[in-house]
């Protein structure tokens, strides 16, 4: 494997699960993968999960890392050509981009969408733009369209809570008071589109999601309907597809509450956090028994270094 960006980089789902639970069983077994060899993480945007979690996972294969926050540790960056550049960004990605490239052996990118332009977020153009110019491999650490490491400890999570081969699973939408991308109900629900769960998205309507990844999956605009007999319920707030970046609704009848729950079936409760309390889940859902996103953020470790660990051995 040479770049990491979706689940389809994986040249076997089922072979990375069990790889990824071999390595939590025995996280510093692989450091001679990575001795003498240097990851960079680029974060055009903020992040503690999965800022500190690819770190470690870099750590465990015996990895140097370095850390650049761009807003704040660099120069400004331009990512467009043909831009006359006198304005307050004063070094361009085609030029950054391949020096970084030359001070590592594999860099994580963090790019989040823009809202400027649903074209321009969907083409992907700063995290290609690494792939392309930097000679080394690429990981994703969330792109505008997609958090495939997210999505990658989400199943494995699934995979260890589960109670029956073929879980019932949810991916439901709930108020925000920001604008927030589609990366990561995107990458959630194309990722469980390469299992045999039963797999559900419910939403209000407006907050369809591309059909490029949600294929001839059928939504359900009945949240309660929608948590009957779950396994998983999946929280998580994003804004408009069609109306491109546009908050439609905050109607909290959309909270993840005890009542919610109980129409389930003893369901786990995940989110990728942060988690904005009482308006994406109570207090008690969160702090509750049912709630597990304190492991399916330790597992963001374990998918990390899994792709790490694949991409050191290709």
């Amino acid at each position: 494997m040479r770049h990491f960006t979706s689940v389809f980089d994986l040249p076997d789902l089922a072979n990375a699960l069990k790889m990824a639970c071999e390595i939590k069983s025995n996280p510093f077994g692989f450091q001679h993968l990575g001795k003498n060899k240097t990851m960079v993480l680029i974060f055009f945007n903020s992040s503690l999960r999965t800022r500190l979690s690819t770190q470690k996972a870099a750590m465990n294969l015996g990895m140097n890392t370095m850390v650049l926050n761009v807003n704040q540790d660099g120069w400004r960056m331009e990512s467009e050509l043909g831009v006359i550049m006198d304005g307050d960004k004063p070094e361009h990605l085609r030029e950054a981009i391949p020096v970084i490239g030359r001070f590592c052996d594999i860099i994580g990118v963090r790019a989040f969408a823009n809202f400027e332009s649903r074209e321009d977020d969907y083409a992907e153009k700063i995290l290609n733009q690494f792939i392309q110019l930097s000679g080394v491999p690429v990981v994703s650490m969330e792109a505008a369209t997609r958090h495939p490491l997210q999505s990658f400890a989400d199943l494995l999570t699934i995979e260890e809570y589960k109670t029956k081969p073929r879980p019932k699973v949810v991916l439901s939408w709930a108020p925000h008071p920001k604008v927030l991308p589609q990366a990561v109900p995107n990458s959630f629900v194309e990722w469980m589109r390469q299992t045999d769960y039963e797999f559900v998205v419910t939403h209000p309507k407006g907050y369809e999601l591309s059909p490029m990844f949600m294929g001839d999956l059928k939504v359900e605009y009945d949240q309660d309907r929608a948590f009957e007999s779950a396994d998983f319920i999946y929280a998580k707030n994003w804004s408009s597809y069609t109306e491109y970046g546009e908050i439609l609704s905050k109607d909290m009848s959309w909270t993840v509450t005890t009542e919610k729950m109980a129409l389930t079936d003893h369901a786990r409760f995940m989110h990728c956090l942060p988690v904005r309390r009482n308006m994406i889940v109570t207090d008690e859902v969160l702090d509750g028994p049912s709630s597990i996103v304190v492991d399916e953020a330790e597992n963001r470790v374990y998918s990390a270094q899994t792709v790490l660990k694949m991409i050191l051995e290709g």
